[in-house]
């Protein structure tokens, strides 16, 4: 499913079309597709609100497939092994960041279906440092989320702070805070939610959160720190009136709509912290597999045809989507 030329996604952006099968270089293996989980930042390049590096495109980051092929010196991976591949396709490990083991801030880094063609389509190739064995006990659908979901979840839930006994709040209810509730709950969490939709809060409640509500709503208790999910700005306000002296709001989308002006006294005088989360690092997604395996972790899917790509889209995009969209290749 290609995009050629960024437009909303109702407009049915994604384009079926046949493309050479790609062949991989030195260092790269090639993975032929089984599933591709749907994440925001699909819709984000989909719809431009990223600036696109390359055109035409194909999207897709949470990759799950069965290697098939190999280039010169990969040797990682056997032929017929199940392999990962998520939103972090190359760093350059030679920059400042890099050397600081903050590859995900690598200035000349690469991303999957961003700066290379991704997961909405039969094949993709990647090098073979960027790609993870994944747990056994994840089906392709169900390992699929935790490509990006997971992994970002995971990191913007490491730099919001919480500790174990601590109250946190997680703004909007989709693919990455289904995954998020379940991995702070096993940590020794409370969690409250935000979101709109009263679905998304009765799988809150069933994941094990504490408590549903709006963002509007009044929790029972101030957090001790909340990550935004939706790409909201107005919700950095209500999350740090939410958080407690000292407290980290964690933004964890790659975008967000303007944050308005705040009341520094109130909202966020006493130390509190607002932070984005930027991408990734391998080790996050490391341990972020090893976790989810070891509690397990339960993704909710809905599936979608590869073809059905735009449905997908348009459906993650207004809220229709329990747990996360993942695409059947």
């Amino acid at each position: 499913m290609v995009l050629e030329s960024p437009r909303a996604a109702e407009q049915n952006p994604l384009a079926l079309r046949d493309v050479p099968l790609p062949q991989p270089g030195p260092s790269q293996v090639r993975v032929r597709v089984a599933a591709c989980g749907v994440c925001h930042t699909d819709l984000h390049v989909v719809e431009g609100d990223l600036q696109l590096p390359k055109l035409p495109v194909v999207p897709g980051h949470q990759i799950v497939g069965v290697v098939d092929a190999h280039g010169s010196g990969a040797h990682a991976f056997r032929e017929g092994d199940r392999a990962g591949i998520p939103w972090l396709n190359w760093t350059c490990g030679e920059c400042r960041y890099c050397r600081k083991g903050l590859e995900n801030l690598c200035v000349r880094a690469r991303f999957t279906g961003f700066h290379s063609d991704g997961g909405f389509a039969e094949a993709t190739v990647i090098d073979e440092s960027f790609a993870y064995a994944l747990p056994k006990n994840f089906p392709d659908l169900q390992a699929a989320p935790l490509l990006c979901a997971g992994i970002i979840g995971y990191r913007s839930l490491r730099l919001s702070g919480v500790e174990r006994g601590d109250r946190l709040g997680l703004y909007g209810f989709g693919a990455s805070a289904h995954i998020v509730v379940q991995l702070a709950r096993y940590l020794g969490c409370e969690v409250y939610v935000f979101t709109r939709s009263e679905e998304h809060r009765q799988l809150a409640r069933e994941l094990g959160a504490a408590w549903a509500g709006s963002a509007e709503d009044e929790a029972p208790e101030k957090v001790a720190g909340a990550i935004i999910f939706a790409p909201a700005g107005r919700l950095v306000l209500n999350a740090l009136r939410a958080t407690q002296k000292g407290g980290t709001v964690a933004l964890a989308g790659i975008t967000m709509s303007p944050i308005p002006e705040m009341n520094y006294d109130s909202l966020l005088y006493h130390e509190r912290v607002l932070r984005s989360v930027a991408n990734s690092t391998r080790e996050d997604a490391r341990e972020l597999l090893s976790l989810a395996a070891e509690i397990p972790v339960r993704t909710e899917v809905q599936s979608f045809k590869l073809e059905e790509a735009n449905l997908a889209l348009q459906s993650l995009k207004h809220s229709r989507i329990r747990g996360a969209g993942v695409l059947v290749i």
